[in-house]
């Protein structure tokens, strides 16, 4: 199982502040398509997504125990 969170809008667009997916491993790159399938308007190219508190790479691999965040642009001024 992987630990999914949502922050911020995208928290509002998943209607819930984590889930866990049933899963052995997969890479950034499928998770983040898996959110865009699975909420469209996600916005997965502006996404960044951090793997057990750092951030990670499209090519990283996530495994099963692992904790994840999908992180939001920031704005501000």
């Amino acid at each position: 199982m992987i630990r999914v969170q949502y922050f911020a809008r995208l928290r509002e667009l998943a209607g819930k502040g984590q889930e866990m997916l049933d899963r052995e491993q997969m890479t950034v790159q499928e998770l983040l398509d898996w959110a865009e399938e699975t909420y469209p308007g996600f916005g997965k190219d502006d996404i960044q997504v951090a793997v057990n508190e750092e951030y990670a790479l499209p090519e990283d691999v996530i495994r099963s125990g692992d904790e994840c965040a999908f992180i939001p642009p920031v704005s501000g001024g």
